[in-house]
């Protein structure tokens, strides 16, 4: 059950924004987009800018005062405590080159969130407390299982805690192939498919990725759902923090913990 009227609100809207951003990336998909060179090999497409709009607009129609950071329009609004995190379409080099594997992800900072799959028709929320799966208009509590084995390993730079941890050496440890197989998708929907049930792990190397507009609405997920979330070096995540270490339940969460600490 949702905990409150104002986390139901907030969820709600986070679901809402995340939609409205995942109706613009779906009808923009397989355009010739515009690119913005974003430096070091990143860039924005006209997709990314369309949908980061259209989210904005939903979060201001009903939160005025709030703030928001988003990824391509940086910090704008209220400077209050209630900021919200916007990352419009995660996985962009994915979408650009035909790949239907991406992210719009809408995180009230420290609250409610949600994770839009803009092609499989899917609005993963929670309030904060719950999580939940909504397709077709209903709403199914969401279960993370280990049962698939897969876990997703980001391979994306940079790489800060190289040469001490490498995120490609965990794919060839020896337990890992025994237990386990990788899946790189490239993109923190992998992050919400763990909440689901749908991978056993995500892993990825970074400082402290709380206030990540690519990583919050993900991280609130998969601890609303029950996930062992920590850093890869098992710690809290926080200030202090490297990465993100996430499974599906404790067990799981032992063995790749036990890698990672080898492999350092």
């Amino acid at each position: 059950m949702i905990n409150s009227t104002g986390a139901q609100d907030d969820a709600e809207l986070a679901g809402r924004a995340a939609q409205a951003g995942a109706d613009v990336v779906r009808a923009m998909y397989g355009e010739p987009l515009d690119r913005v060179d974003k430096g070091g090999g990143d860039f924005a497409t006209a997709a990314d800018l369309a949908a980061e709009r259209a989210i904005l607009a939903v979060l201001r129609a009903a939160r005025p005062a709030d703030g928001v950071l988003g990824e391509e329009g940086g910090a704008q609004g209220g400077d209050g405590p209630r900021q919200w995190l916007v990352d419009p379409l995660c996985g962009t080099l994915n979408y650009a080159v035909g790949t239907r594997v991406v992210a719009v992800n809408v995180a009230l900072r420290g609250g409610a969130a949600a994770v839009a799959d803009p092609f499989a028709g899917e609005v993963l929320r929670t309030d904060g407390v719950s999580a939940w799966l909504r397709r077709d208009g209903v709403d199914t509590p969401l279960r993370p299982s280990a049962a698939s084995r897969l876990v997703d390993v980001n391979l994306d730079p940079p790489f800060p805690g190289a040469p001490r941890f490498r995120a490609v050496e965990l794919l060839a440890h020896p337990e890992f192939a025994a237990n386990f197989r990788p899946r790189v998708v490239s993109s923190t929907l992998a992050l919400a498919w763990v909440a689901a049930g749908r991978r056993a792990g995500y892993l990825t190397d970074g400082g402290d990725l709380t206030g990540s507009v690519h990583f919050a609405a993900g991280i609130a997920l998969c601890r609303a759902a029950g996930c062992v979330v920590t850093g890869i070096d098992g710690e809290p995540l926080g200030p202090r923090g490297r990465g993100l270490l996430v499974a599906a339940d404790a067990g799981t969460h032992r063995q790749l913990l036990t890698m990672v600490r080898r492999d350092q």
